[in-house]
């Protein structure tokens, strides 16, 4: 079985860091990064190994200031 691709944007200047996409993303692919700061001051959330998002959105539906966008590509 193929899986469909899918893009997971951050904005990564209203990211507080949070975790909670982090917490309820199924395939573990989302992670607070330590080197990145916002001009905030958090360290933001990103995602690694893009490829194996499934595309369920748990972590836009999630985040608390809709900083998380998934889209089909």
């Amino acid at each position: 079985m193929i899986l469909a691709q899918f893009e997971v944007n951050f904005i990564k200047n209203r990211c507080k860091g949070c975790s909670l996409c982090v917490e309820f993303c199924p395939m573990k692919i989302i992670y607070i990064d330590e080197t990145e700061i916002n001009e905030k001051g958090y360290n933001v959330a990103t995602i690694k190994d893009k490829e194996r998002c499934v595309g369920c959105s748990n972590c836009g539906i999630m985040c608390p200031d809709s900083v998380i966008t998934i889209s089909k590509i």
